[in-house]
């Protein structure tokens, strides 16, 4: 049920307590937020609060950048306002029902900051509906659990960390049942914080669960899934189990998928699907897809953003390595999955767990609108089989450092975002480049300490 401002505001001021919690995102889509007084929140509702711009200048340890432009030392790290989203209302069940709202930023002329990411959806998603179509989108994440809390983490220098169960074990049953109140409060308690869970089972490797998230608008999808990772994280913390969702954190398992699920719709009509085509795939569907492979290449950092998610993207480990698509084939970039007037839809598998949601359905809504604004052709033909083996139509980039260079120099990448967030988001992704630059390895010091 959709309320009125009327009605969540009188719910809010109804709540036994006088907290409210309010959140937004950064640039890696980590949840930052803080808690505030009743009188507080309803004092800003409306003109927006200050929030410190430096969850913009700086990275996931808090280190700040040294080369951005936007804030830092030389600004002074001011505040930035961020506004109250009252549509992304709801409480938090494992918080004594504390009153729980989304923001995000505006800059000083009141427009929509360029550099926040759910800014950023918010303006692909306006585009969207501007050419007449509403995007539906859907995320799945995997992720590993480990029997630990923070403390005893951090004490250990994360070395050898503890499933929570051991052995490679998909959609097991027993599994799930074993940790079945961990697994129940992860379905239950997600439902009444108001992120519906389609489908959660284990998944292959030790410790690793999957979660799909059920489809909708594309912002709600995007705050569904960030709150998702978030409302994980946090009722993991009361089962004594951390949930990572690093997109690679073991060599010798898979990686952490994040994949994303996406159609566009027009007067309730799927325009994805055309009934009369051979393989029911309309043509406004194949310039979609042609755009997202088409951009691909130019903006693969806001799919996989950190040094890590490129050990995700390794030939055999479940994980696409080349510009491919094919009709229900897991072995390609992009998947299509022509069935129903109501299912037809594309599966985007090249993006992590690790991902920013907004960026990511940012940079796919952006880049399918573009093959559909430009008349992109599929001239890519849908592959026949191991999608490892067919490079004829190029190999994605192979890390960070060579993604963001080549995203930083895209003409293409400028067009769909502007140069105000593709300079800052590539500035950022340099920073992260030049801290693993900087950083001497477990790996280096087993090589070379002793012999060399």
């Amino acid at each position: 049920m959709i309320l009125t401002k009327e009605q969540i505001l009188k719910e809010v001021k109804n709540f036994s307590g006088k907290k409210i919690k309010l959140a937004i995102t950064d640039i890696d889509g980590i949840l930052r937020g803080k808690v505030i007084h009743l009188d507080k929140f309803l004092s800003v509702v409306d003109g927006g609060f200050g929030f410190c711009d430096v969850v913009f200048g700086w990275d996931v340890n808090d280190r700040c950048y040294e080369n951005s432009t936007f804030t830092g030392w030389h600004t002074g790290y001011p505040d930035a306002n961020a506004i109250i989203d009252l549509k992304t209302f709801r409480k938090v069940p494992w918080d004594d029902n504390i009153p729980f709202f989304l923001a995000d930023f505006r800059d000083k002329a009141g427009k929509d900051l360029e550099i926040c990411p759910r800014s950023l959806l918010k303006k692909v998603r306006q585009k969207s509906l501007a050419m007449g179509y509403s995007a539906t989108f859907a995320q799945e994440f995997e992720w590993f659990n480990f029997s630990a809390n923070s403390n005893a983490l951090n004490d250990s220098h994360i070395r050898d960390p503890q499933t929570l169960t051991r052995g490679m074990f998909g959609y097991s049953i027993l599994r799930s049942t074993q940790n079945k109140s961990y697994f129940n409060d992860l379905f239950d308690l997600l439902e009444k914080f108001d992120v519906t869970i389609e489908g959660l089972h284990t998944e292959t490797g030790p410790g690793v669960y999957e979660a799909a998230i059920l489809y909708q608008d594309v912002l709600e999808a995007a705050d569904r899934a960030v709150l998702f990772k978030s409302g994980a994280k946090e009722i993991g913390s009361l089962h004594g189990v951390i949930p990572s969702f690093m997109a690679k954190w073991n060599d010798q398992l898979p990686g952490c998928s994040g994949h994303i699920h996406q159609s566009l719709w027009n007067a309730g009509k799927n325009v994805f699907y055309d009934e009369l085509a051979p393989d029911k795939m309309s043509d406004i569907m194949k310039s979609y897809l042609a755009g997202i492979l088409h951009c691909l290449p130019e903006v693969l950092p806001m799919y996989a953003p950190n040094i890590n998610s490129f050990k995700r993207l390794v030939e055999g480990m479940w994980a696409p390595t080349t510009l491919t698509w094919a009709i229900d084939n897991r072995t390609v970039a992009v998947r299509a999955l022509p069935g129903s007037t109501n299912s037809t839809r594309l599966e985007l598998r090249v993006v992590g767990s690790d991902v920013n949601p907004y960026l990511a359905m940012a940079a796919s809504l952006a880049s399918g609108l573009y093959g559909i604004e430009k008349g992109l052709q599929l001239n890519i033909p849908a592959t026949v089989g191991n999608g490892y083996s067919d490079k004829q139509n190029g190999v994605l980039p192979s890390d960070l450092k060579a993604a963001t260079e080549k995203m930083k120099s895209s003409e293409v990448a400028r067009e769909i975002f502007g140069e105000t967030f593709v300079d800052h988001f590539t500035r950022t992704r340099e920073h992260e480049c030049l801290q693993y630059a900087n950083a001497v390895t477990d790996w280096e010091l087993k090589r070379y300490f002793e012999v060399i």
